[in-house]
């Protein structure tokens, strides 16, 4: 099995009304989570990859860099392969109506998610962001995710039209992501949509039998364990797992959240000693009898406790 420890990397400013005054501040926190303890966002990341010998995927938004300038956009991409990481391209149209001049015509009002929009407005504002990380990177893009996972069967159009022929979009936690995407009969870790290969995010079914999609900040490390060792047993082709540049700092602060981090180093430990972890196959895998991951009461039970601490800390 093939694990994919995958990475949104973006920023925000806090709302949209001060822009100018937020961005450097938002920079620094969002890239460089800098602290008395020291730097827990991007470059505390890729420290503790590269510490257990994991390569990852970093999925890049780069649309902001259309609003504030390139020489941000190249700071956060040079920054991930220094160290020897992989980059591809993440999207939030939100950015679009903030960009002067205009990618697209119409932006007189905010749309949040890329299903939003025509499928000419998704080869457009694709295309930007590919060109954009290209120039940089000097490497071709490949891979994409749609920023809160809101891809749209248009989606994988615009994506076979600017040339990039793997998608890790999809996650079924989530309403937004894929409606009107056709679903294999039986659950399986990838399949083609036309032309693209989908990777999804990997769901599994926690302790109560709910669906959690495998993301760091949102599930406990027992959790994580359980859902992997299951899916070998499942005769899962691939596991991917999301996380975020921000997830090891507290919420609206710059400082380190040491469960979190704690979280974070204890899976990559775990990778690196027992799996097989790094880039979308280029070309799907012939599973067959896959099953979905599930784990017991006890690790959900004990993410819910350990949830209930971080609120009341």
């Amino acid at each position: 099995m093939r694990v994919i420890l995958s990475f949104d990397v973006e920023l925000w400013c806090n709302g949209w009304d001060r822009l100018d005054q937020n961005f450097p501040g938002s920079f620094e926190r969002y890239v460089y989570g800098r602290s008395a303890r020291g730097d827990y966002a991007l470059p505390k990341t890729l420290e503790i990859m590269n510490r257990h010998g994991l390569k990852g995927v970093f999925f890049v938004e780069p649309l902001f860099a259309a609003r504030f300038g390139e020489q941000h956009l190249r700071t956060i991409v040079e920054l991930i392969q220094s160290a020897g990481q992989e980059v591809q391209l993440h999207l939030h149209p939100e950015w679009t109506d903030e960009i002067r001049p205009p990618l697209i015509a119409n932006v007189q009002a905010k749309r949040q998610h890329l299903s939003m929009y025509t499928l000419d407005e998704q080869v457009a504002l694709i295309g930007h962001g590919k060109r954009a990380l290209e120039a940089i990177t000097g490497r071709a893009v490949t891979a994409f995710r749609a920023g809160s996972f809101a891809a749209n069967r248009d989606t994988f159009e615009a994506l076979a039209r600017c040339g990039i022929t793997i998608d890790s979009s999809l996650n079924d936690c989530y309403a937004v992501s894929g409606p009107d995407v056709a679903r294999p009969p039986t659950y399986q870790t990838q399949w083609r949509v036309g032309p693209v290969v989908t990777y999804p995010v990997t769901v599994f079914r926690d302790g109560f039998g709910r669906a959690r999609s495998a993301q760091v900040n949102g599930c406990g490390l027992g959790e994580l364990a359980e859902a992997l060792a299951s899916a070998v047993q499942g005769g899962c082709g691939h596991f991917v797992i999301v996380s975020h540049n921000f997830e090891m700092l507290k919420p609206d602060r710059s400082d380190p959240d040491d469960r979190v981090v704690r979280r974070f180093e204890r899976l990559c430990a775990l990778l690196g000693a027992r799996y097989e972890v790094g880039s979308y196959p280029q070309q799907p895998a012939a599973c067959t009898g896959e099953r979905q991951p599930t784990v017991g009461t006890w690790s959900t039970g004990r993410r819910y406790v350990e949830q209930a601490l971080r609120r009341l800390m």
